[in-house]
């Protein structure tokens, strides 16, 4: 009789975890079948057909719910933060891009790489965010310096560049989403990534990464880099729409 009641639980354990909306219910029916059919096992004088049946399901049936929870976990977690392809579209040659702004072309090995980098008013585009580097101003130290009294000064050899730039949340999270889930990195000439955070200076007209955005909601401002000044047009722009999104080289002039 143990061994009978160990395989109807084995059973419906094993079909609750196959589903990823009941994975709770076999995780509760699969260890009670488990060791019911260890206890049916030790029974003297009744058949162990159905008990050792009972362990092997049991024992599958956990690793199968193993497996559709991490599926499911990785699944919600690409969506939270806007995994998936990224796609490109380069200005035309004279700077205008298509009206609505649609990504088309997925990018190769040969285009968008740092030996290779996207024009500058390309658009990148993933599942939850459309970025645009709309102007690099290089040389701006005397911008950012005049913006704010307590603003840091450079090191020798270094200057202020400021990179202005679009991001538009194209995504369908109720909640919105920050534009800091994205982001924007100065790679130099050397291959040292510097980012914006680097430094805390105050810019004109600055974009603002932390306030969420709703669906076709855009923020638009300008991020601060401290780099080279030797080598400060030879940098490019490392673009990630997203955290778990491709990476995509834009060129600064």
């Amino acid at each position: 009789m143990i061994g009978l009641i160990a395989l109807i639980v084995a059973v419906i354990g094993f079909i609750f975890a196959c589903v990823p909306g009941a994975l709770i219910i076999g995780w509760i029916f699969l260890p009670i079948a488990f060791i019911l059919a260890l206890v049916s096992l030790f029974l003297k004088g009744k058949s162990k057909w159905m008990g050792v049946t009972a362990l092997i399901l049991s024992i599958i049936g956990t690793i199968v719910g193993v497996t559709v929870f991490l599926s499911v976990v990785s699944t919600s977690f690409d969506d939270a933060f806007g995994g998936g392809t990224t796609t490109v579209v380069e200005p035309s040659s004279d700077g205008a891009v298509k009206k609505d702004g649609a990504a088309e072309k997925q990018p190769d090995a040969k285009t968008g790489t740092r030996e290779n980098p996207y024009a500058l008013g390309s658009t990148i585009e993933s599942k939850d965010w459309r970025v645009v580097i709309n102007s690099v101003t290089l040389a701006a130290t005397d911008v950012v310096m005049g913006a704010n009294e307590f603003n840091e000064a450079p090191a020798e050899g270094s200057e202020y560049i400021l990179v202005n730039y679009s991001a538009t949340y194209i995504g369908d999270d109720p909640n919105g989403q920050m534009p800091a889930l994205m982001s924007i990195d100065y790679v130099t000439a050397e291959g040292k990534t510097v980012n914006s955070f680097d430094n805390f200076a105050t810019v004109p007209d600055p974009i603002d990464t932390t306030s969420a955005l709703y669906k076709d909601g855009t923020a638009t401002g300008n991020a601060p880099f401290v780099v080279p000044s030797a080598t400060a047009d030879q940098g490019v722009l490392a673009v990630r729409p997203g955290m778990l999104s491709d990476k995509i080289f834009v060129a600064v002039k």
